[in-house]
């Protein structure tokens, strides 16, 4: 997570342990990225997520706070389990909480609806009838 002078060191932890909660819940690699973007957000946002590990299986939130850009990668395996529109809900709803000044909690709401969101679905019954 790049974060410069924005969080304390109080903060980072907390975003860092949201990010390990989820990615044991969804099983998929979540990396956040808040600074400034160099250029338009999406293309950035985008080549932020390919340089990842496993970008495949990896969702790349970035925030540049200053231009108030928010984006939300995912990779092709995540999107298996992730929608579009879930995609967009959470980036709703992280916007309001920065609105409303909450940058942290906006990052480990986002997180945690991610991860939720993402999940793969488990089937209770696996027999043909």
């Amino acid at each position: 997570m790049a974060s410069g002078d924005l969080f304390s060191a109080r903060e980072r932890q907390e975003i860092d342990r949201a990010i390990r909660q989820a990615e044991t819940s969804c099983r998929y690699e979540i990396s956040v990225f808040v600074g400034t973007a160099d250029e338009e957000s999406h293309p950035f946002a985008s080549r932020l997520h390919a340089s990842l590990t496993a970008p495949d299986r990896s969702i790349l939130i970035m925030v540049d706070p200053t231009a108030r850009l928010l984006e939300i990668v995912t990779g092709s395996q995540v999107r298996r389990d992730l929608s579009d529109r879930e995609v967009e809900l959470v980036l709703l709803d992280m916007q309001s909480c920065f609105a409303a000044d909450d940058l942290v909690g906006g990052l480990k709401r986002g997180i945690g609806m991610l991860a939720e969101h993402a999940r793969p679905q488990r089937t209770l019954h696996t027999e043909s009838v």
